[in-house]
């Protein structure tokens, strides 16, 4: 690899033996340009089909002035299909019906935006890997460290350092991640093994 190559101000920091960059590897902060998104430097997503706009891609339901923001720490890894549903996607409950109904007639829709904001920001921290194929709930609070198993659906506050299965047992809690040979932040929960090439028992998958 050039030296300098994975610089956080290039697009696609991942080259193949014959020079040619990997278009489907980017680093977001580069990619998306969108004002209730923010991302940190190094943070890369990875897909087999590169799509015009990734911000679309990652979370199809942050418009433009939304009332809620989607927050990405530094040197997280974003594997292929992982999909961000942050809380705009949500419909109001208080009625007697979540159907929609105001957002079909343009001189209700401005009811239907008072109903949903105050809705929580998504925020994901600092050197996170998501699965393939992982999805991510309205308001969801990840820790940095965390790994998120491929196919895993997660919400709710991920404390650092977790690993988040699709299935957890119920008697087998997430283990934490080992750091330096030992678990981090909390004894007696089980540490994080992985091993080379193997991703099975729930782990994160490609990313």
């Amino acid at each position: 690899m050039p030296a300098g190559f994975l610089h956080p101000a290039v697009l696609h920091p991942m080259r193949f033996p014959d020079g040619r960059v990997n278009p489907g590897l980017v680093h977001l902060a580069r990619a998306i340009d969108h004002p209730n998104i923010r991302v940190g430097d190094f943070t890369y997503a990875s897909t087999f089909d590169p799509p015009a706009d990734w911000a679309a891609r990652l979370a199809p339901y942050l418009y433009p002035g939304a009332p809620e923001r989607l927050e990405i720490g530094r040197f997280c890894q974003i594997a292929e299909g992982v999909r961000i549903i942050t809380a705009s996607a949500n419909h109001p409950m208080a009625g007697i019906s979540t159907y929609p109904f105001a957002i079909f007639d343009h001189q209700r829709v401005g009811d239907y935006i008072d109903q949903i904001t105050g809705l929580p920001d998504t925020v994901i921290g600092h050197d996170v890997w998501i699965g393939d194929g992982a999805v991510i709930l309205p308001g969801a609070r990840i820790g940095s460290g965390v790994i998120i198993g491929a196919g895993a659906v997660v919400g709710g506050t991920v404390p650092g350092l977790c690993r988040r299965r699709r299935q957890p047992g119920p008697h087998h809690p997430p283990p934490l991640r080992r750091r330096n040979g030992g678990a981090a932040a909390g004894a007696g929960v089980v540490g994080l093994a992985r091993r080379a090439g193997r991703t099975g028992d729930g782990g994160a998958g490609a990313g």
